[in-house]
């Protein structure tokens, strides 16, 4: 089964991103579930600020997702 690509899916992980909070579970959930299409959300300039960010990668090893290499 594909996934399918929808930033909005990691809304889950907005707070934890722009703040210094945990992840939730929904969000590791949400983050793993989307990782396939990280290097997509990269390549958008109205994403690639957020997905990029030091807190969103933190927030991605704490969730025990690394990012990929893009």
């Amino acid at each position: 089964m594909g996934v399918t690509c929808n930033a909005l899916q990691l809304i889950a992980c907005a707070n934890a991103i722009t703040s210094s909070n945990p992840p939730s579970a929904i969000c590791c959930s949400k983050l793993k579930e989307q990782k396939p299409c990280l290097c997509q959300y990269l390549k958008d300039p109205n994403l690639k600020k957020l997905v990029s960010s030091p807190n969103a990668i933190k927030v991605a090893d704490t969730c025990g997702s690394p990012f990929p290499i893009c």
